[in-house]
């Protein structure tokens, strides 16, 4: 996507607009409950295989209301579906490129896949399309050469770079109910910002900053630190740090973990698309 409509796009989404496709419908004002949840078209990209992927976020326009609604009739993307790998736990608030849905070889410009979701009693369906000025480079911002963070879960393990977060990618742990499991990130940056003059921001926050959070399971998780902060470590980027923290599951079960890992551009790369970095984790909870 170009910066400018990039930026349209993050207004309208952040001042409470809902984009679906060519049509715009203004929703009831926000407020702490009983409100909708729509899925958020960030644009699409080309992955250096060659393939494509659309990336997608959601945006809950419940200030205070945290939902979980389970693949299947309220809760699913087509053709294909209904679970292409989407989130089941809706945080508050606008949810930048949470994950990714795979383009197949075929699919053509006038094809879509759409993602519906019923949240309240409310309905709101978003397609993907494979429109021109939707294209989106969330690897490099190119003006500046700005990269996404990169991090590992071991610091000899996988590395993850750019929102990729996709269900097949995710790395496998376990746990045992209301015992904390612990959570280590590794990550590093070339400290670069998105701006015309390249400069970080002045004062204390660090190169990196990591979230977990909830995004799929049957009970409730309690993240010690959902932001832990990064500790600087000797390394070979010009930033490299390490972040700890523990979670505690209240029922046995397939959980899922979702990591942002943003750098100085923030939330959504301030959107423009880059740089940050998603990745999933798998944990399995034993009673």
């Amino acid at each position: 996507m170009n910066r400018v409509a990039m930026m349209c796009a993050a207004g309208l989404l952040a001042g409470g607009v809902l984009v679906s496709g060519q049509s715009t419908a203004i929703p009831a004002p926000r407020r702490g409950g009983g409100d909708s949840v729509t899925g958020a078209f960030e644009g699409w990209y080309y992955n250096p295989d060659g393939s494509r992927a659309f990336l997608v976020g959601y945006y809950n326009r419940n200030s205070a209301q945290t939902l979980d609604i389970p693949i299947g009739p309220n809760n699913h993307i087509d053709p294909g579906g209904p679970d292409l790998g989407q989130p089941t736990h809706f945080l508050p608030g606008r949810q930048w490129g949470m994950f990714t849905v795979n383009i197949p070889k075929d699919f053509k410009p006038t094809d879509s896949f759409t993602w519906t979701i019923v949240a309240n009693g409310q309905s709101t369906t978003i397609p993907f399309r494979l429109k021109a000025d939707y294209v989106m480079s969330p690897f490099t911002e190119i003006a500046v050469g700005n990269t996404p963070p990169v991090i590992k879960f071991d610091p000899a393990g996988k590395t993850f770079q750019g929102p990729l977060a996709t269900l097949a990618s995710a790395i496998n742990l376990s746990a045992t109910v209301g015992a904390p499991l612990p959570l280590h990130v590794w990550a590093s940056d070339d400290m670069k910002y998105t701006s015309g003059t390249n400069a970080p921001p002045t004062g204390s926050r660090t190169p990196v900053t990591v979230r977990w959070t909830k995004y799929r399971g049957p009970g409730a998780v309690t993240i010690e630190k959902p932001r832990p902060e990064l500790e600087k470590i000797p390394g070979a980027a010009p930033f490299n740090g390490k972040a700890d923290t523990t979670a505690k599951f209240s029922e046995p079960g397939d959980y899922v973990l979702h990591m942002t890992g943003n750098d100085y551009s923030g939330d959504g790369g301030q959107g423009f698309g880059c740089c940050w970095t998603t990745a999933l984790v798998k944990v399995t909870v034993k009673p």
